[in-house]
Order: structure tokens, then C-alpha cells, then sequence
């Protein structure tokens, strides 16, 4: 989809060029509500107005004990793509414009964990297949979750837990 040409990586994410494919924010805490705001607060990090980081739903500094989701995505938005492909556009020199129209009308995807900020990183609640060789293996019937994790650097520590979920509390 993208043809770096003359920009390095980082020089095309200065551009904002991944704005075209993501332009929505990157998750949101977890709270009261399940998409609690966590917002924009006094002392804390303002809000960045450029594409791609203005849909953002916080700039706060996490901590420890927060819980908030990840949630990257691909999208095939059409006003967007078509802006991006303009003549004049900053990016259409960096698009593959026969590959991109190819997944216009795919829509997009997204992956969304779960995570909890600890003291020394975070821990990973989703429990579901990530890894190509996981997803393949489910969709041909095999066991879930694993008996080993084959990507622990994702932190899902409860993925091979017999009883990844605490037992309910007693009634009443």
C-alpha cells in the first residue's frame, strides 16, 4: 500500500500518512463506563490536533493500576482514501494507488486487547488468537486457549491458565 521512495519510516509518520489508513484513536480506559472518557485533564498532556492523534480520547500520563484498551486498525475509508490519492495530495506519491483501490471496499480491521498497567508493565486480559499460526490453528478446530503461549511478549500471562477467569463470589 505504501512505497517509501524518498522518506524513511519515520519520516512518513511525521507526515501523518498513517492518518489515512487509522484516523480514529488508539483505544480508551476502561472504567465505570466501558468506554470511560478519561478525557483531558488539567496538568496533563493537551490534546494534539494533527491527524491521527486528534481522535485520541486522552493524552494522560498512564499509571499503574489503570486499565485501558489497544486497539490499532487498518481502515479503507473513502473520502479518505480519495484525498489521500488526489493529485496535489502529500501522500499520493507514497501510495500504491492500484493496491489501495484493491481494499476499498474491505472496510478495515481492528484488534482490541484489553490491558492492565502494573508497576513494571502491563498485563494483557484478551484471550484470543493473534498470532497467524493461532488464528490458523482455531479455524482448523484446534484446542483454545493453548497449553503454551507462542507470543508472550503480547503479556496475555492468564492465556494458559486452566481458569483464566476468578471463580464468582459466593451468593448471598
Amino acid at each position: 500500500l505504501v512505497v517509501p521512495k524518498d522518506k524513511s519510516v519515520e519520516e512518513l509518520v511525521e507526515m501523518r500518512l498513517g492518518a489515512v489508513f487509522m484516523p480514529c484513536g488508539m483505544g480508551h480506559f476502561i472504567g465505570i463506563d466501558t468506554h470511560d472518557v478519561g478525557g483531558y485533564l488539567t496538568g496533563q498532556p493537551e490534546r494534539v490536533m494533527q491527524p491521527g492523534l486528534k481522535s485520541l480520547r486522552t493524552a494522560r500520563v498512564i499509571e499503574p493500576a489503570m486499565v485501558l484498551t489497544v486497539e490499532p486498525g487498518c481502515y479503507f475509508i473513502e473520502h479518505l482514501l480519495n484525498e489521500a490519492l488526489e493529485d496535489g495530495s502529500p501522500f499520493v506519491t507514497y501510495l500504491d494507488a492500484g493496491l489501495v483501490n484493491e481494499f476499498r471496499d474491505f472496510g478495515g480491521i481492528r484488534l482490541e486487547d484489553v490491558v492492565a498497567i502494573t508497576d513494571t508493565g502491563f498485563i494483557n486480559y484478551t484471550l484470543c488468537p493473534r498470532t497467524v499460526s493461532e488464528v490458523e490453528s482455531v479455524m482448523a478446530g484446534g484446542k483454545w486457549p493453548p497449553m503454551k503461549d507462542e507470543a508472550p511478549e503480547l503479556c496475555r500471562d492468564r492465556l494458559t491458565d486452566p481458569n483464566p477467569l476468578p471463580p464468582p463470589p459466593p451468593s448471598c
